[in-house]
């Protein structure tokens, strides 16, 4: 009895406090936070709080650039009205003077229109931001922020909206920096695996020519091996002290090859972390991927006026990151009708597209990576058994 309530005692003096319980939790929360499931609902709710705060910041807030310009059209309207008032107050109303008047001033007219839609105005009469900076608008907004596309459509216009947005870009670019990384690496091998259990198989071209071309390459590596060892036995048997330990590892390194060879052509498996994806392979999938977004984008905007060529270079301008603004999804992605806070299938769809294809880039940026660096190898390797042969 006197054993037990003293293991009890000590087991109640040595309980942990509660805030290395805390901490600890709090550090596997973090981990899961920046695992590769928790990265992409940390990126999603991040954006989702972006879109909402700046909403919040700039919705109904008054635009100058949109109050200029519907001033300015009220007042040449008037200017207009009264120039027509003046000159048909005369008993004959000359055409060439009515003309030459109403031109100068429909010159100086476009001249601060020009002016005005380089600042921004759209040509709408959305003076307080109601339809750009909808919860859609203003999560496409958020997510061009942090993906560094900048479409320049819309933009913050108060000192406060402008003060989170060089905030929620701080944060939020090295977030989907740490995202493209993680998630382009899970693709990545993802993918290799399809490919060397899908694509590497024996009816495919071109597999039997590659798999003769490993063998030959693991056949003349056996041999430099050999020779090597042959090599250092003869400066041990010279030298009169040989060294068994040498030998051993040697022997031991040749059979590790054999074995792995053996199970490689019995099997007919590959490792997939020695797979290489071919360049084209990748391409195919950029240029497949692009394409496949130009069709969705070409049947959303086609009443906007958009060609297929269009479509495929704004997903191009929109996955490089380049973004220069000439094509930005209109009213159909955004999601404004009758109710302007109805948020639409479509406009779910662009979201994932950029977020998907700039992860899928960041997946064919990597393989390819891979493979120029294994044919820079190769071709060393290949230089320096040349060397050797002349020699």
């Amino acid at each position: 009895m006197d054993r037990r309530r003293s293991v009890r005692r000590q087991g109640r003096r040595y309980r942990r406090p509660w805030f290395k319980k805390c901490k600890e939790y709090a550090r596997n929360f973090i981990a899961f936070l920046f695992s590769n499931v928790g990265i992409i609902g940390l990126v999603i709710g991040y954006t989702i709080a972006g879109s909402f705060m700046i909403q919040a910041l700039e919705r109904g807030k008054p635009i100058p650039v949109q109050l200029y310009a519907i001033g300015n059209r009220t007042m040449f309207a008037k200017k207009l009205w009264n120039i027509t008032m003046e000159l048909n107050a005369n008993v004959k109303l000359k055409e060439k003077e009515y003309r030459d008047t109403i031109d100068v001033e429909l010159i100086r007219f476009q001249e601060i229109f020009v002016n005005l839609t380089r600042k921004g105005y759209d040509g709408s009469d959305d003076a307080y931001g109601y339809k750009s900076w909808s919860f859609a608008g203003a999560f496409l907004y958020s997510l061009t922020v942090i993906t560094t596309i900048g479409y320049g459509n819309i933009w913050p216009h108060t000192p406060q909206g402008k003060i989170a947005s060089i905030v929620y870009a701080i944060i939020g670019m090295p977030l989907f920096l740490l995202y493209l990384s993680n998630i382009g690496d899970v693709m990545a091998k993802s993918f290799k695996w399809i490919y060397a259990n899908f694509c590497l198989c024996r009816w495919c071209p071109g597999v039997a020519k590659r798999r003769a071309e490993r063998r030959i390459q693991r056949d003349q590596q056996m041999i430099e091996d050999g020779s090597s060892d042959s090599q250092s036995r003869k400066s041990n048997s010279s030298s009169g002290s040989p060294d068994v330990s040498i030998e051993m590892t040697n022997m031991n390194a040749r059979q590790s090859v054999t074995s792995d060879a053996v199970t490689m052509t019995s099997n007919g498996s590959y490792d997939v972390e020695s797979v290489n994806v071919p360049i084209t392979v990748c391409l195919m999938i950029m240029v497949g991927y692009i394409c496949g977004g130009a069709i969705l984008f070409f049947r959303w905007e086609f009443d906007s006026g958009w060609t297929f060529l269009d479509a495929s270079y704004f997903c191009f301008i929109s996955l490089s990151t380049i973004g220069f603004g000439d094509f930005v999804p209109g009213d159909k992605i955004y999601g404004q009708g009758e109710f302007d806070e109805i948020l639409e299938l479509k406009f779910v769809f662009c979201s994932m597209y950029l977020m998907l294809g700039m992860a899928l880039i960041a997946m064919c940026f990597n393989l390819m990576q891979e493979e120029v660096i294994n044919k820079i190898r190769t071709t060393v390797r290949t230089v320096k058994y040349i060397f050797r042969c002349r020699r």
